[in-house]
């Protein structure tokens, strides 16, 4: 995995609006993964600015997510994509990748973002600590703090120089570590 652009993705699903923020949660959408609090934390960013939330990967929560999306006004700026096999061009176009687990046996997924140069906010769980550097690759925060997630979030978004300090730092370590 590595960052890949592809203008006419980001064109896709940026639209006219360059300064478009992309937010991806990938996973097999189980409640483990916790999919309404992927939304919740996507509501508080879209109050602050534009974004838009990319929902990779299929499972029983998916059509929860949705629905949670539309329920609280977010059915626009919310849209699944289902199963892709290729998720490198997805994650290359992200800005932010979600990851408020219940537990992450290893966190995989935050691993293939940080890969593509995606800052990733995250519960600590699980292997996600092994992954993740808070504050300096990445940010971590306990599974019931959705305000420090969105926090966190919201901050990475919108302070260029950390989001570029947290993406680099997230390379350097997957490299160099895994």
């Amino acid at each position: 995995h590595r960052r890949r652009r592809d203008p006419s993705l980001d064109k896709h699903y940026r639209g006219s609006d360059s300064s478009m923020k992309l937010i991806v949660h990938i996973s097999n959408f189980r409640p483990v993964k916790r999919v309404k609090a992927v939304v919740e934390i996507f509501r508080h960013i879209h109050k602050h600015l534009s974004a838009r939330l990319l929902l990779v990967g299929d499972g029983p929560d998916l059509s929860l997510a949705c629905r949670f999306a539309r329920d609280v006004g977010l059915g626009d700026a919310v849209q699944p994509l289902g199963e892709q096999e290729l998720v490198v061009p997805i994650l290359s176009s992200a800005d932010l990748f979600l990851l408020p687990s219940l537990q992450e046996s290893f966190g995989l997924a935050a691993l293939e973002a940080m890969a593509c140069e995606v800052p990733v906010v995250a519960s600590h769980v699980g292997g996600l600590p092994e992954v993740i550097d808070h504050g300096i690759t990445g940010f971590l925060h306990q599974t019931n703090d959705l305000i420090g997630m969105s926090e966190s979030s919201v901050k990475l978004l919108t302070d260029q120089d950390l989001h570029k300090k947290v993406r680099e730092s997230g390379l350097r370590s997957v490299r160099k570590r895994f």
